[in-house]
């Protein structure tokens, strides 16, 4: 029997949108407005960092019914970093995490909005990258330009792909198949439950050079 889909109303969503943003302690929700037309979510306010502004788009996003937000929050920092301090902090800030080969990435910063460009071979590292900017003092925007570039062949991909969920002691690896198409990894088949499914993508991000998953596996 089918399950009816529950419609949520503009109203409501803004009402849970401003529930989650108070929910989330990151972000000072009495700085962020809100507005809903047609299920597409427009934020508007002034907060103090990129990260809170950020925050308050993924606090959005999280929220039953949101088809898309328009994230329309400004950036105003307590005093001015000049473009050159903001950049010096980034390539400081990358060089000490050591998950990222700083020295693959370019960092440009304009009127406090960093451009991120370079190869990498995980998509971990790119996100990782991301984030480590995004929470210094100044940054009023990330465009994340780097690309995750394989190492290995499409064929190499699939089989570390099947042997890591082979692996897992969550996941029923004999139920699901594996097929890779450049960085792209494509999941298909059965499986038990919810958090299985999950368990198999989050595998499957963990190969390097994969740069993004279609989950297709179903529930029995």
């Amino acid at each position: 029997m089918a399950t009816a889909t529950m419609v949520h109303t503009d109203q409501e969503i803004q009402a849970d949108v401003l529930a989650e943003l108070r929910w989330d302690s990151s972000v000072q929700a009495n700085e962020i407005g809100v507005s809903v037309k047609d299920s597409v979510v427009t934020l508007s306010g002034a907060v103090d960092t990129y990260l809170k502004k950020w925050r308050a788009e993924e606090a959005a996003h999280r929220v039953n019914g949101v088809i898309a937000v328009a994230n329309d929050i400004t950036v105003r920092t307590i005093g001015e970093r000049t473009d050159a301090d903001i950049a010096a902090a980034a390539v400081h800030a990358l060089k000490w995490n050591a998950s990222i080969p700083a020295d693959k990435i370019q960092v440009t910063v304009d009127k406090g909005w960093v451009t991120l460009k370079g190869d990498m071979e995980w998509q971990y590292q790119r996100q990782e990258a991301e984030r480590v900017v995004r929470r210094l003092w100044g940054v009023k925007g990330v465009s994340n330009l780097v690309l995750v570039k394989p190492q290995v062949s499409p064929a190499d991909l699939k089989k570390k792909i099947e042997t890591a969920l082979v692996r897992s002691a969550e996941v029923d690896a004999k139920n699901i198949t594996v097929e890779v198409q450049g960085g792209k990894a494509i999941l298909k088949g059965r499986v038990r439950t919810w958090s299985e499914r999950q368990e198999a993508e989050r595998t499957a991000w963990l190969a390097p050079g994969i740069t993004s998953v279609d989950n297709q596996i179903t529930l029995f």
